[in-house]
């Protein structure tokens, strides 16, 4: 049976780790309201480059040729995946790298650009190849870092080396959900006839479509780019927010036990010493 020293020892290390997730739950809790907000306020932004690019490419007609449109049928895959830089969120990360896990055809055919410490981490790790690696801005991403991305792998794929390049990030649902999502965003793909249905909108191009959409691509990756690092750095505030949430609670729980088997073992040593001395008071008569 541990001494009251101990347990008393353990509650104190319980309550000073009780304090620290506490902390970083109130520090959570505000970086993801600004988070949240700038994620929400972009994705209007965003779905309405999608939607002009995809109407533009509607009618650039079949005869335009741009290299983010060409196919590289020998290429290897190219994953830019996005995690964070510190832990304690949670299975945010984690669930990401099992998502870009899932992609892996092989392993010498497949490379990485990473966003965030435990994803470069988690791959290195393996043996996979990462061959460019952003860290610090997970959590309050730029559209200046974006653009980087953006024309990073831009000029990797046009170098033919890659024959697709595939999108992870974690889509924002809500404070308490959020969602691995993976997509191909290069070579660029025009929508399908049944999805073209949905572009109703008429637009006037100058000098032509061809020319504005040549114009307009890197525009749209660095939007999807932008828009997915938004999305990742709310859903890593709100996992690690939830997951400090629970660490608090799961504090209080274990304090509440330990003071109440602190209580049992000082009335166990109460009464045994009372027992000793009535047992030697008996003795003396």
């Amino acid at each position: 049976m541990a001494s009251l020293q101990d347990i008393r020892h353990r509650i104190r290390s319980v309550k000073s780790t009780k304090q620290i997730t506490s902390a970083m739950n109130m520090v959570a809790t505000s970086r993801l309201r600004h988070a949240k907000e700038a994620a929400t306020s972009n994705r209007p932004y965003a779905e309405k480059v999608s939607e002009v690019v995809h109407a533009i490419a509607k009618n650039a007609g079949t005869d335009f040729s741009h290299p983010l449109l060409e196919t590289h049928k020998d290429g290897k895959k190219l994953i830019f995946l996005i995690t964070s830089d510190k832990g304690l969120a949670g299975a945010y990360s984690s669930n990401a790298c099992k998502e870009a896990e899932a992609l892996i055809e092989k392993e010498d055919d497949t490379e990485f650009v990473i966003v965030g410490r435990k994803g470069v981490g988690h791959f290195k790790s393996r043996g996979y190849k990462v061959i460019q690696e952003y860290i610090g801005i997970s959590e309050r991403p730029t559209p200046e870092k974006a653009h980087e991305i953006a024309m990073s792998l831009i000029d990797l794929y046009k170098s033919g080396k890659y024959r697709e390049v595939t999108m992870i990030y974690t889509k924002f649902v809500s404070a308490i959900s959020c969602e691995p999502k993976s997509g191909a965003i290069l070579p660029f793909a025009p929508l399908e006839a049944e999805e073209e249905d949905t572009l109703h909108t008429e637009y006037i191009y100058e000098p032509d479509a061809a020319t504005v959409l040549g114009f307009m691509l890197p525009q749209y990756l660095f939007t999807v780019i932008y828009a997915a690092l938004l999305q990742s750095a709310a859903s890593e505030l709100s996992s690690r927010m939830n997951a400090m949430s629970n660490a608090t609670d799961n504090a209080e729980d274990l304090m509440d036990k330990l003071n109440l088997h602190y209580n049992k073992v000082r009335q166990a040593g109460i009464t045994r010493e009372i027992t000793e001395i009535v047992g030697g008071a008996e003795a003396l008569k």
